[in-house]
């Protein structure tokens, strides 16, 4: 045979994600910590790592990690799950709560992979977009929240790429207004200091996800874990894959959420060139930043697409949004170095000013 029979239907109108994850000298684009493990830490690793017994399957479920997150949470083991990154249990969400015949609500703009799981699940997508300075249309979402078809949704809280955060007083009254599953993606909550967690146990239909990749500078690691009744975690449970977190990864892991403490420092530091870099650019004419409580900055400017080609030719690679629907002229940087922050911003008021 010299043909292939078409893939599944859905595949047709949706592109691969892509990161645009390009060589650079200064990588303010993906959201990362800009600071590498410590020393210390990676020594602990690796001790942990030789210790392992590389010919066995790891624990399927992880259960020691399950057991710290479990008890730093004030939560029983049933109430945790850890994944491949974030994005396998956002994968599993859409398994588990979405398909033909159910109903996603979303709220772009936000993180396209919610979009995207939807549609590879067969699941319909209902979009509520935010309004035009990127809050939630919160009368809007409660709303058709309350026609009651909707079978989940994703509020992420601190919203990428936009990084504001979701209102306690909307999200207690969504969780009241509806049956659907409620995820908040509190990816970045770190650099927020808000969480949904004092309400996991008022609220079955409430699930919080959360991540290593960002204030744990473990992106590269893929661990990501989720927090909720323990019913709903079960039916999570049914549709992950097996072995999905490799033994390295949870050891790595293990250690790391052992010693968060010590990253507290770094993510203060991070906060702190927040409020830097949000300034810096309010200074330079014809840049618009957004407010953020994340660890990026979401800005618009004329000719975007434009700047972010000239950013990448001085080797400083930020995220090009301007041509995705709602962020028509936007760039999104990650918050770097402090040394990588003064070089974005030196470029960034050069090149306006070349423009002038």
């Amino acid at each position: 045979m010299r043909s292939v029979r078409l893939p599944a239907p859905q595949l047709a109108s949706l592109s691969p994600y892509d990161p645009k994850y390009l060589p650079a000298e200064a990588f303010l684009s993906a959201n990362e910590n800009p600071h590498d493990v410590d020393q210390d830490i990676r020594h602990e690793i690796m001790r942990e790592v030789k210790r392992l017994p590389l010919n066995r399957y790891p624990d399927p479920l992880a259960n020691d990690l399950r057991d710290m997150i479990a008890e730093a949470n004030g939560l029983d083991r049933d109430q945790v799950l850890v994944g491949n990154g974030g994005d396998e249990l956002l994968f599993n969400m859409a398994l588990a709560w979405g398909g033909p015949g159910r109903t996603f609500l979303n709220l772009p703009p936000t993180f396209s992979v919610y979009d995207n799981n939807a549609r590879l699940t067969g699941t319909t997508v209902v979009d509520v977009p935010r309004r035009a300075d990127y809050s939630i249309d919160e009368g809007a979402v409660l709303a058709r929240a309350a026609q009651g078809d909707i079978d989940y949704l994703v509020v992420t809280s601190p919203n990428n790429p936009t990084g504001q955060l979701a209102g306690e007083t909307f999200m207690l009254e969504l969780l009241d207004a509806t049956d659907a599953l409620v995820m908040v993606d509190e990816a970045y909550f770190e650099f927020s200091r808000q969480t949904m967690r004092p309400y996991l146990d008022r609220h079955k239909n409430l699930v919080i996800l959360r991540t290593f990749s960002k204030a744990f500078s473990l992106a590269g690691v893929r661990m990501g874990y989720l927090l909720g009744d323990a019913d709903v975690v079960r039916e999570f449970a049914k549709v992950r894959q097996p072995y999905s977190v490799d033994a390295v990864s949870q050891a790595v892991a293990r250690v790391v959420y052992a010693n968060r403490a010590k990253f507290e420092p770094g993510i203060r530091r991070i906060i702190e060139e927040r409020a830097r870099v949000i300034e810096g650019l309010r200074k330079i004419p014809g840049v618009k930043p957004f407010p953020s409580d994340a660890n990026y900055v979401l800005f618009r400017m004329e000719s975007a697409a434009q700047t972010w080609q000239a950013l990448y030719d001085r080797g400083i690679l930020v995220r090009d949004l301007s041509r995705a629907a709602h962020l028509e002229d936007c760039l999104r940087v990650s918050i770097g170095t402090p040394q990588e922050n003064d070089r974005f911003l030196r470029a960034l008021r050069d090149i306006v000013m070349e423009k002038r």
